[in-house]
């Protein structure tokens, strides 16, 4: 894996902030796009822009082969059995909320438990809370190890004969750590609780097998993983799939609308009510190529090595904590004593480097770390060891600011 090569397919990094050469970090809130996709992009949007599904006319041809042609792409990416178990969402946020909303509010009654951990990302704790309210269920959180990390003793110990849901973040968007989700979905299965998993921060940078998983659902979004805004994936489990009723209700998903009641489409269209995110989809099926191409292999064994050297490097910068287990994702969250987060990412966008600075949609873990903030570098293929450098360059720099200011 070349990544001077790899990182010329990239327009964006090749310009300067603040009078320096970029360094992006913040990969994990959103990857920049390869020349690919804006390309397709670019060609749907000027030679075959049409609506899908409905027309019989050559662009509406060409504009259902390029949006179904994606889907395909999508299951085999993560090795679904059927197109059927692919359902394009806005996001990761609106798969897992079409979840809480159809199959929890459905399955729920008081009495059952809803298991999620610590580390969740708002989007896999609020639709739950909501749950919980809507039916009368509980909501119970699983504990963290002393360095961040999930204890399969600790889950076995929260999952009962009452858990009906168990959902988790395959990878933490804070912390880096990766979590046994699939040893997680066997725990879950033999209480007869079904598994969901946050994929959001795994999907881009590692391979995903969701039949090996045995997960019952697995929720992503595009943007993360080199592809358009606004296009995210939904895999279910068909048996379940067909059983949920639809969240949104209008044009596309129906089959028959007569005056007082209708009936629905077949999967997975049931579930993409309206027009769909056509666009989006041709960018995220351009990503997959290109990841393809590059091999997640690849990229997975890259970001390890980058995770590694920041963790020793970062550890050279006096008074700083790091958040999270030894080992992990291309993720390092930290502080600087005395420095409050934000200010650290200010500093650092002056030298030209650009990190994540708050709560990282994820205020319980933030509360269980006992802070109120941190800062985030985050990693993806295009990152290199010298920009690690200047990141520890800048930190130090900070410090060193601060410290004379005050």
């Amino acid at each position: 894996m070349n990544v001077s090569d790899i990182r010329k397919q990239f327009p964006i990094l090749d310009q300067e902030v603040n009078g320096h050469p970029l360094v992006y970090l913040d990969s994990a809130a959103t990857s920049q796009k390869p020349i690919q996709v804006i390309e397709a992009l670019n060609k749907y949007y000027r030679e075959y822009n049409s609506n899908v599904h409905r027309g019989v006319h050559t662009l509406g041809t060409m504009a259902t082969d390029g949006y179904e042609g994606a889907r395909e792409k999508v299951r085999k990416f993560i090795n679904a059995k059927s197109t059927e178990e692919i359902i394009f969402t806005r996001g990761t946020t609106t798969a897992l909320n079409i979840v809480a909303a159809s199959y929890g509010r459905a399955n729920l009654q008081p009495g059952d438990e809803i298991v999620i951990t610590y580390m969740e990302h708002h989007s896999n704790i609020i639709p739950w809370q909501q749950v919980a309210k809507a039916t009368g269920a509980t909501l119970k959180y699983i504990d963290l190890t002393e360095d961040h990390a999930l204890s399969l003793e600790t889950v076995k110990e929260t999952i009962t004969p009452d858990t009906k849901i168990v959902s988790v973040m395959h990878v933490s968007n804070v912390l880096g750590a990766i979590n046994p989700v699939k040893e997680i979905a066997k725990i879950a299965h033999q209480h007869g609780a079904i598994m969901i998993v946050d994929g959001a921060q795994s999907t881009p940078h590692m391979k995903v097998d969701v039949q090996d998983l045995d997960c019952d659902f697995f929720a992503f979004s595009g943007h993360k993983m080199c592809g358009p805004t606004g296009i995210g994936v939904l895999y279910g489990k068909k048996e379940l799939l067909e059983k949920m009723e639809p969240v949104e209700f209008g044009g596309e998903m129906i089959d028959f609308v007569n005056l007082y009641d209708s009936t629905w489409k077949e999967l997975p269209w049931k579930f993409e009510g309206g027009t769909p995110i056509i666009a989006g989809a041709i960018g995220l099926g351009a990503a997959i190529d290109f990841l393809e191409e590059v091999g997640l292999d690849n990229i997975l064994a890259h970001e390890h090595k980058l995770a590694n050297y920041a963790l020793d490097r970062l550890s050279e910068v006096e008074g700083i904590t790091i958040y999270g287990p030894k080992e992990r994702a291309g993720v390092v969250t930290f502080n600087l004593d005395d420095v409050h987060p934000h200010d650290v990412a200010t500093v650092l966008d002056a030298e030209g480097v650009a990190v994540r600075a708050g709560h990282h949609c994820a205020q319980p873990l933030m509360k269980y770390l006992n802070v109120s903030s941190t800062a985030r570098a985050s990693f993806y293929l295009y990152n290199t060891e010298e920009e690690i450098d200047q990141l520890v360059s800048s930190l130090i720099k900070t410090k060193e600011y601060f410290t004379n200011v005050f």
